[in-house]
């Protein structure tokens, strides 16, 4: 089993092939916090890669092999290819060689406490909602996000070794690589069914994601979501559940309401006894249950309860998650990261639910395999949007192999309702919301491709 201590390793060259990644680059930001020589390889620069190369790394924008020469471990990502040269060079010279989530869990165990947020949709939202409750606490959390928070300028807040926050992304059955001491599983959907071979191997693999924890150690379990029920029984850790619907929750959102600006408000109860008022500053409904299970989380490690009451009040939401970017001509531009059925149809009811004009989604299928499988969801998710417009399938990983196109969406979901496009060209899109929008209107871009681009040259001057 891969290990390493931060403090003290024989590492001291680390190569990362794919460095500019949401979760990569915050690893290779805490290696060199610690004094380690970081390089890297990406496909073009970022945000990411920039801050790195302004704090000490060395990156290259193409992959050769002689750029692992003389490092003593190399990190990859899931997103490259076995085919990589740098990959193949570091199996050749037998310079070790670990996968992102290998290395993340290895780390992770080099902190006294730590708490990984794991499931198919909320992972981001929820773990920057408890960066909001823990940041400034005097231990001095270290925290990884999948996005860009304001609150910590990135994606990444380098503290002391006594409590660390993650996401756990199951893709490839990484999270079975982590042990932390609390886990959190907010729900379980069929997804990445590239790897997965359907929703039964996915619980199993959230099954032994659970049975990695110890006796002292904590799993938080959302029980309105019908696939966390077949966790259990669990008996090998402590068990805490949060929810809406189900009375047997410990920790529970009852009397949930909406203030004027659309923001959900409810009555905590913990035990079946309230015991606060919650008050959020993001839309959704699904963002009650990403808040009770930040509460969750603080609650089990002792963080006093009104740290998290303030938390939530103060946190506005992270990049790229029913972000806000601007107006234009009376007309809100937002940007959604939402990429599978559930969280379209969650997000386009929590603008919706806030809308006082028309709603134009802008949606970027992301990777064909997903696309093709989850089609007919996808096709009854986007019932509250008054406008569809379907761009072409972000391939991400990914070949094209002709067998799924976005017209093949596109004409799915207009079987059953009006005013739903394919429009390819970023140009094309744009001058058309400009035509037609109003005020009072609404357009979100939803992917997790680079569909984000529409909303910045709508409002470019």
């Amino acid at each position: 089993m891969f290990e390493i201590n931060i403090d003290d390793s024989k590492y001291k060259n680390i190569f990362f092939i794919g460095i500019g990644g949401i979760s990569m680059s915050a690893l290779a930001e805490l290696m060199l916090y610690k004094g380690y020589n970081v390089y890297g390889s990406d496909r073009s620069p970022s945000i990411n890669t920039e801050k790195l190369e302004k704090n000490g790394a060395t990156i290259y924008y193409e992959h050769k092999k002689e750029h692992i020469d003389n490092m003593d471990l190399v990190v990859f990502t899931d997103a490259i290819s076995f085919d990589n040269e740098e990959y193949m060079a570091a199996v050749k010279e037998k310079i070790d060689l670990v996968d992102r989530a290998t290395f993340l869990g290895a780390i992770m165990k080099n902190y006294k406490y730590s708490i990984a947020v794991s499931g198919t949709h909320g992972k981001t939202t929820t773990t920057s909602m408890i960066t909001e409750i823990i940041k400034d606490l005097e231990i001095s959390p270290t925290i990884m996000l999948g996005g860009q928070l304001k609150d910590i300028d990135g994606n990444i807040k380098i503290g002391d070794e006594k409590l660390f926050l993650t996401e756990a992304c199951e893709y490839k059955a990484n999270i079975l690589k982590y042990f932390p001491t609390t886990e959190i599983i907010l729900n379980i959907d069929e997804d990445h069914l590239d790897y997965f071979d359907n929703i039964d191997h996915i619980i199993k693999t959230f099954k032994g994601y659970v049975d990695n924890l110890h006796k002292d150690n904590y799993v938080i379990l959302n029980i309105d979501d019908e696939n966390v029920n077949p966790l259990f029984p669990i008996d090998n850790c402590k068990v805490f559940t949060f929810g809406i619907k189900n009375n047997h929750a410990n920790l529970r959102a009852k009397n949930i309401d909406f203030n004027e600006d659309g923001f959900p408000v409810y009555d905590l109860y913990l035990d079946n006894k309230k015991i606060n008022h919650v008050e959020l500053s993001v839309l959704g409904i699904h963002n009650v249950l990403n808040s009770l299970a930040a509460i969750a989380a603080t609650y089990v490690n002792n963080i006093p309860l009104e740290n998290a009451i303030v938390g939530l009040k103060n946190y506005k939401g992270v990049e790229r998650r029913l972000e806000e970017k601007g107006y234009y001509n009376g007309a809100k531009i937002m940007d959604d990261y939402a990429h599978h059925p559930t969280e379209i149809k969650s997000s386009i009811h929590a603008i919706k639910n806030a809308c006082k004009g028309k709603l134009y989604t802008i949606f970027q299928p992301h990777t064909y395999t997903r696309t093709k499988l989850l089609l007919d969801a996808f096709a009854n998710s986007f019932d509250e949007s008054d406008v569809i417009i379907i761009t072409d399938i972000y391939a991400a990983r990914e070949k094209d192999y002709g067998d799924i196109h976005s017209k093949t969406l596109r004409d799915a979901i207009s079987e059953h309702r009006d005013n739903t496009f394919y429009i390819s060209g970023f140009d094309d899109i744009v001058k058309f919301i400009k035509e037609n929008i109003k005020k009072d209107d609404v357009v979100v871009t939803m992917g997790a491709g680079d569909v984000y681009k529409i909303g910045e040259m709508i409002l470019e001057k």
